[in-house]
């Protein structure tokens, strides 16, 4: 059949739109930086080199913080894991987004789909997507009982509930896009990254720009170091030190494949990579295989005080990131979604409260506009204090039930050591007052799992089960 002249140009022309808008998409694609969210474990805020630590070996992560800003109040937006995670992947606070804490297996606690990630945004503007490494914001893990990654947003991931099991050696219980992958030889950390590199070089769309969140188990507890880290540690006598101290190292050494991937493949100047933690470091700093450091800071992993919370935190993005250089504008882990959305060109949601605002106008030294002040609440905290708030330089810290109260200067004091309450009485008037405001509302549009919870995230039993329960209990995260 012969084609008309007419019809014939005004196929020429619909072709010429359809190329144009092509190509529209192409460039726009170009031009919109990937992300990468990597996310140590149990790292304290003074674990690092770049931190001033005097001991551990962290090459990787140190010339990363020559390359880009390196923050000295970052903070989590959770003393422990799984609340700190949701709020990453949300904006919003975790009692607000319905994970307020650690998620045992088989329990209700899910983040829910109503929730909407940052994932979720950018697949659906268009970016591929991976999730590879610790999961932990789910109960029913690979069960349809719950929202899975995939259901947040991920084309590809590779994740576990909780821990890496039965310890970061040869971990056997990775699952990739729902199917249990069974033993895996090597490292957990560097298993994650590979997984990362092996999706960027073979799996993903190259015509996409990409966000990946890299999450890794070191050094989270059960601790297991390849030997060629410990040996950087061969003066050290206690083994257990020797064990940490590689597991950081670890941590670095997959860092660094990961972004020498993103050099090799040259995708490093339009690739916007943040590096944090999840909270501060497990247990007392000085038995076992606990040995983080909170860089002399008050508290450690499940409190409120600064050690629990502010951790390392590290961007890079060249051309738009300070090089070199340390801000101590206060930020914190919320803060990420938002930062997301504002340089991918992603609209905000509209119809919920984000307690994170992005981090762009740290990037030149100014102060960001925060309608919703800095909240912590962690329902295990070991002291008595378990909520805090900071707005400025002002730090309120009270227990679940806001019956007392203390009040810190944490820019003037970041140890916590002088405690302001009756030196500043209208000060403090005012802070209790804002922190009761937002506390009711927080708990007002949140979903009310958190009531009835006890340390252990348990629902309170019975008393004739209580030993029962206690006997059986998982160790807390």
């Amino acid at each position: 059949m012969r084609m008309s002249r007419l019809g014939l140009l005004g196929l020429l022309a619909v072709a010429a739109i359809v190329t144009s808008a092509s190509s529209a998409v192409a460039a726009e694609d170009a031009s919109r930086p990937n992300v990468v969210v990597f996310l140590a474990d149990d790292l304290g805020w003074g674990d690092l080199g770049c931190y001033g630590h005097p001991r551990i070996k962290t090459p990787n992560l140190d010339k990363f913080a020559a390359q880009g800003l390196r923050y000295t109040q970052f903070y989590s937006a959770s003393a422990v894991c799984s609340p700190s995670r949701s709020a990453i992947q949300t904006g919003r606070t975790p009692y607000r987004n319905g994970v307020f804490t650690w998620i045992p297996e088989n329990r209700e606690i899910h983040l829910r789909t109503s929730e909407i990630t940052a994932a979720k945004l950018l697949q659906a503007r268009g970016y591929a997507t991976l999730h590879t490494g610790k999961w932990h914001l789910n109960g029913y893990f690979n069960d349809p009982r719950h929202p899975q990654p995939n259901d947040h947003g991920y084309d590809w991931w590779l994740a576990t509930q909780n821990n890496a099991g039965p310890s970061h050696k040869d971990p056997a219980n990775f699952v990739r896009n729902g199917k249990p992958v069974g033993q895996l030889k090597g490292f957990s950390a560097p298993l994650v990254a590979d997984e990362a590199i092996a999706w960027l070089k073979k799996e993903r769309d190259a015509q996409k720009p990409f966000y990946m969140t890299v999450w890794t188990h070191e050094p989270h507890l059960p601790i297991e170091s390849d030997p060629q880290f410990m040996d950087l540690y061969k003066d050290i006598e206690d083994p257990d030190q020797r064990q940490h101290h590689g597991n950081v190292t670890q941590l670095d050494f997959a860092f660094g494949k990961l972004m020498r991937t993103l050099d090799e493949l040259k995708l490093t100047d339009n690739t916007f990579v943040v590096f944090t933690s999840d909270n501060g470091p497990e247990g007392d700093g000085n038995t076992k295989r606990t040995r983080g450091s909170t860089g002399g800071l008050r508290g450690r992993k499940r409190s409120v005080y600064e050690g629990g919370i502010r951790v390392p935190g590290i961007v890079r993005w060249p051309g738009h990131v300070p090089v070199g250089k340390t801000c101590d504008i206060p930020v914190i882990g919320s803060d990420i979604f938002s930062t997301v959305c504002e340089i991918t060109g992603t609209p905000l949601p509209k119809d919920r409260v984000l307690d994170g605002v992005s981090m762009t106008p740290t990037l030149a030294g100014s102060v960001p506009e925060r309608p919703v002040p800095f909240y912590w609440r962690c329902n295990i905290a070991p002291e008595k204090v378990k909520t805090a708030m900071r707005i400025g330089d002002w730090k309120i810290l009270a227990p679940e039930d806001l019956s007392s109260f203390e009040l810190y200067n944490v820019q003037a004091d970041p140890h916590e050591t002088r405690e302001l309450s009756a030196a500043e009485p209208a000060k403090f008037a005012e802070m209790q007052a804002a922190l009761k405001k937002l506390n009711a509302e927080i708990e007002a549009e949140g979903p009310t799992w958190w009531k009835g919870y006890q340390a252990g995230g348990q629902k309170k039993q019975p008393a004739k089960r209580q030993a029962a329960v206690k006997a059986k209990a998982t160790p807390a995260n």
